[in-house]
């Protein structure tokens, strides 16, 4: 397997190509509780650019350079007031450039171990820094390392900074710059009066916050691939079809269905995508299958409760909606729970319902009580898998990761650092081929990822792993 032996060869510092007409943004409540959250550390597998390392490197750093210049809270750093009221200031600090080499590394030697392979670790910067750490240390990093067949670029933010919808809002402007338009496609939201802002304080110890979660704990990471058709069977039977008679009608009309149980129609989820007859997503559909199988890994007591966590994006679900540009954290954490032997016991439909109504059910009302509940008593977002019985699901297949074409064709693949990992932590990606597709990564114990590996029910979906 391909070793961790990554090359640091510059660290420098890029600024903004222009001063910030922002002066400070102050923390929400949606960004507070991730001061305790590492860095987001997401990356992109290229193949190698047609001109040379250095040329890219010098292009790389001009495109960061205008990109921040859109971005400005992102080459900022926190401040505490005399209140403990948190926040960034767009001071023009800037970010850290990383170049890096691991030429002993190539694609195919990174992509085809069953597991991640422990190197993909080192082509990312603050690992394992807390986001606390902004008062001191840039908020955002890019490390490019160069491989004997390709380019890895890792973008590495503050998650008290961002969520998943406004990283990946910043790395494809950046990718968008280099391949070089003249004008973005989507210029930030960075208005502060919404619902998420607040005059409550969140109140830290001297030093900072520290880890919610081990660690330093034993896990096995691997990307499950699930194809358009394998989720359209998933879906087909959450939601009550037979697949015993060879139903391939209703596959190939699932099928045809699944790219819109993805997207956002009139502010809401498009969960319902059969005129009324299917009311469970294929996300949902795919989730339960997941929880399920994970639970009965874990080989946990029947009467135990399990969790499954979800994160979900709140700015279409306030009234009125926030906007879709919005930049910053605008996220909550969705708990569906039950009974071990109750989630065995029933079908997929029954699980899968479970996690449709809590989904369904999370309007404007539910996020405002949200955050008035949080206000009554603010607190860090507790990551980790306390009980040995959660299951946490973050990303989404929504984003648009493999639109990051840095001038020289699509990404090959996308991969993670050791940013926020514990057991029973999944991340889902989009597939490579798009139409639906969905690559989970998967985080668990050696002993339940091996019980995962053997369960038919789940693997029966899996097409390839990656």
């Amino acid at each position: 397997m391909p070793s961790s032996t990554t090359v640091i060869l510059s660290n420098s510092t890029v600024f903004p190509d222009r001063k910030s007409a922002i002066k400070k943004l102050k923390l929400s409540v949606s960004d507070l509780p991730m001061l305790s959250c590492h860095y987001i550390q997401k990356g992109v597998l290229l193949t190698s650019p047609p001109s040379s390392f250095s040329d890219l490197i010098l292009s790389l750093k001009r495109s960061l350079s205008a990109a921040l210049s859109h971005f400005p809270a992102l080459a900022g750093r926190f401040t505490t007031d005399h209140d403990g009221a948190v926040y960034l200031i767009c001071n023009d600090a800037g970010v850290d450039f990383i170049e890096a080499k691991a030429k002993h590394l190539s694609i195919d030697s990174v992509l085809s171990p069953l597991d991640v392979p422990i190197c993909f670790k080192s082509f990312f910067a603050f690992d394992k820094t807390l986001s606390y750490s902004g008062h001191y240390k840039p908020l955002a990093a890019v490390q490019v390392t160069e491989l004997a067949d390709g380019v890895f670029v890792g973008c590495i933010v503050n998650h008290a900074v961002v969520d998943g919808t406004s990283f990946w809002h910043f790395f494809n402007t950046f990718a968008e710059i280099n391949l070089g338009k003249g004008k973005i496609s989507n210029s930030p939201d960075f208005d502060r009066n919404t619902a998420f802002n607040s005059p409550a304080v969140l109140k830290f110890p001297a030093g900072g916050p520290k880890e919610t979660f081990d660690g330093n704990s034993r896990l096995r990471e691997r990307i499950f691939h699930f194809s358009r058709e394998a989720i359209s069977r998933l879906k087909l039977r959450a939601n009550g079809g037979n697949m015993s008679n060879g139903n391939c009608d209703a596959v190939e009309t699932l099928g045809k269905q699944l790219n819109d149980g993805w997207k956002i129609v009139n502010g809401k989820q498009n969960d319902d995508v059969s005129g009324g007859k299917l009311k469970i997503s294929s996300f949902q559909s795919l989730s339960a299958q997941l929880w399920r199988s994970v639970t009965r890994a874990r080989k946990l007591n029947a009467a135990k409760t399990t969790t499954f966590r979800m994160a979900v994006n709140c700015r279409h679900r306030l009234q009125p909606p926030m906007s879709s540009l919005y930049f910053g954290n605008a996220i909550q954490s969705i708990p569906t729970v039950a009974l071990v032997g109750e989630l065995l016991s029933e079908d997929l439909g029954w699980c899968s319902a479970l996690l449709h109504r809590n989904v369904a059910a999370h309007d404007d009302a539910t996020v405002r009580r949200g955050i008035a509940d949080w206000e009554r008593s603010p607190r860090l977002f507790p990551l980790g898998n306390s009980d040995g019985a959660s299951v946490t699901m973050g990303s989404s297949p929504r984003f648009p990761m493999y639109n990051n074409d840095f001038g020289w064709g699509r990404p090959v693949a996308i991969r993670s650092g050791g940013a926020n990992k514990f057991d029973g932590k999944i991340s889902a990606f989009p597939g490579r081929e798009g139409n639906g597709s969905v690559d989970l990564e998967v985080v668990l114990a050696p002993e339940t990822m091996a019980g995962l590996e053997t369960d038919p029910e789940f693997m029966q979906y899996v097409s390839v792993s990656m």
